[in-house]
């Protein structure tokens, strides 16, 4: 089964995947390859553009070839902000789509407090994009408080 995890920035994805998927699952978090492709003391988050840039190639490949392997194995992407065409691939793959989100106030407050002032940005983005359109997934937090 493929999950594709959405929501703004700091909404808690890789924080829902950690308490659902298992060791034998496999898990394209972008933030996760990039840091497993820079050298040590490379932060989690705020990554240098060319390491994006390579990590984004890597990310890639990985869902090129997981996705063949969703009848052996589950697959937990994130995906911030999906386009269309992504989101019919994802439909053709009979996927499950998650949405995380707290809600913008709790969003705003992580960006400030863990991420780069362009990631206010991208939330704002993402936020837009959402209204007027009907729910896709299932809003849910990242965590139960």
């Amino acid at each position: 089964m493929l999950y594709v995890i959405t929501g703004p920035p700091a909404a808690g994805k890789s924080s829902w995947i950690q308490s659902h998927a298992t060791a034998r699952d496999i898990v394209i978090d972008l933030d996760r390859i990039t840091v497993a492709l820079t050298g040590p003391g490379a932060p989690n988050w705020n990554h240098d553009p060319l390491h994006q840039r390579v990590a984004q190639r890597a990310r890639y490949a990985a869902i090129d070839e997981a996705c063949q392997l969703l009848d052996k194995l589950d697959v937990y992407l994130i995906h911030t902000m999906p386009s269309p065409k992504a989101l019919a691939k994802y439909k053709r793959l009979k996927a499950r789509i998650i949405v995380v989100d707290p809600g913008q106030a709790i969003i705003t407050e992580r960006i400030a407090a863990m991420r780069s002032p362009e990631m206010e940005r991208v939330a704002t983005r993402w936020y837009n994009a959402r209204r007027g359109q009907r729910a896709v997934g299932m809003p849910q937090a990242s965590r139960h408080w």
